[in-house]
């Protein structure tokens, strides 16, 4: 008989009052404070203005949360979100669109780099993408303690049960589970995390930054290409996805790998990366 794995965890880790303290908040934090270490010692390895963090970290802190929030709204049920515009501000209730905030954080580099930095897009991205890896798993680990965002069923022995009625049993009820299925947060934290590894290697060891869009491009391939491939064992976030070819993840992938290669390969044509141990 196979051994699944019944995946029991609360999401919240402690209550004070009426507020709950989550590990997904914890997670996401968590990966935000090391984030930041990273890019400060980057601001110390080139030596610039230390002003220009903390104004990088507000307006990729404003970029994500508001683009994630709307691209989900926008994304995946716009009639609901568009006939009812104040649920859009309920971020509480969760819903978050990983591709929605990335387009937030471009929006956001642009106006940092015409207003702070006053140097190119891509100089920016080098930096900000190479810890944004970490955050990324971080935050799928959330999702894991959530019971949510996991894949189809499967009888290999990695499979999670997860919890289907997770508010009532929280509230005292027997647990209802899920079929034996794919914890495909654990899969996109393992892609993430390796992209963060590659990005702290070229930018650390060999650094790479020095071919403006090279580190950019290379995270942008392994971040969506690894989640265009889960998608095809992960559910649909939304009933309208059964009866598409490709997912809505998927589809919003795949701009993301071609612009991911563009920028890898003219960084390349501008001259020779060297890259070789």
């Amino acid at each position: 008989m196979l051994d699944f794995i019944t995946w029991t965890a609360d999401p919240a880790i402690f209550t004070i009052g009426s507020r709950e303290i989550r590990w997904y908040g914890l997670a996401f934090a968590i990966g935000f404070a090391i984030g930041y270490m990273i890019v400060e010692r980057m601001w110390k390895k080139e030596r610039l203005p230390p002003a220009w963090i903390d104004s990088l970290l507000i307006y990729t802190m404003l970029g994500t949360v508001i683009g994630a929030r709307l691209g989900h709204c926008l994304f995946y049920a716009p009639e609901y979100y568009l006939a009812n515009p104040v649920e859009i501000l309920k971020i509480w209730e969760g819903g978050l669109a990983s591709h929605g905030g990335t387009l937030g954080i471009i929006i956001a580099i642009y106006f940092y780099s015409k207003r702070v930095s006053h140097k190119s897009m891509l100089w920016a991205f080098d930096k900000l993408v190479v810890p944004t890896g970490l955050v990324a798993a971080m935050i799928r680990l959330g999702n894991l303690m959530n019971h949510e965002i996991y894949g189809h069923s499967t009888d290999l022995p990695w499979g999670f049960r997860f919890i289907d009625n997770l508010y009532a049993w929280r509230m005292g009820a027997e647990p209802i589970f899920s079929a034996p299925s794919h914890p495909t947060q654990l899969y996109e934290a393992a892609c993430y995390l390796v992209t963060f590894v590659i990005c702290m290697w070229l930018y650390f060891k060999k650094e790479a930054w020095k071919k403006q869009g090279f580190i950019f491009g290379v995270f942008m391939i392994c971040v969506f290409g690894s989640r265009f491939f889960i998608e095809f064992v992960k559910n649909d976030q939304e009933p309208f996805e059964a009866e598409m070819m490709l997912n809505m993840g998927q589809w919003l992938s795949i701009p993301f790998v071609l612009a991911g290669c563009w920028f890898v390969w003219r960084a390349l044509r501008n001259g020779k990366l060297k890259i070789e141990n």
